[in-house]
């Protein structure tokens, strides 16, 4: 893998889907990973964890920047989102969002299946004229790169 889409690309691959290996989706039999690239470099995985009072859940996304946070992170470089089936595994609008406060309008979000990398967007393409950190005058953390 690493020859047709970089090494970077395919360690986040490889972060994603092994945590979608893990996700706990017993009632959509959805399993989706996230993994992401922090400012320092480090990677950071996520995936969705549902429970019986359905649709309280945790989304993949949503994972992997807890655990960038956790690990002293603060800014998202890069992240790719692992799904099955024949469509696109887009972050939900919250997650683009949750995307958003950490992460600049050309960020690359990677939309993968199975087999690899399926389109790649920046973050403006997903999330247009969105409302942000700099809205609040709060500086994001990627807000000059």
């Amino acid at each position: 893998m690493t020859d047709t889409i970089g090494a970077d690309l395919a360690a986040l691959f490889e972060a994603a889907a092994a945590a979608k290996s893990l996700a706990y989706a017993p009632y959509s039999d959805f399993p989706v990973g996230a993994a992401l690239r922090d400012e320092h470099g480090r990677l950071h995985a996520g995936c969705n964890v549902e429970n019986a009072a359905y649709p309280v859940g945790t989304c993949a996304e949503a994972g992997a920047i807890a655990a960038m946070i956790a690990g002293g992170g603060r800014a998202i470089t890069a992240i790719l989102i692992i799904g099955n089936g024949p469509n696109l595994v887009t972050p939900c609008g919250a997650c683009r969002q949750r995307i958003r406060e950490f992460a600049a309008p050309g960020t690359p979000i990677h939309i993968a299946g199975p087999e690899g990398i399926r389109q790649s967007f920046t973050l403006e393409a997903l999330l247009p004229d969105s409302f942000g950190p700099d809205n609040l005058h709060r500086k994001n953390m990627l807000a000059d790169a």
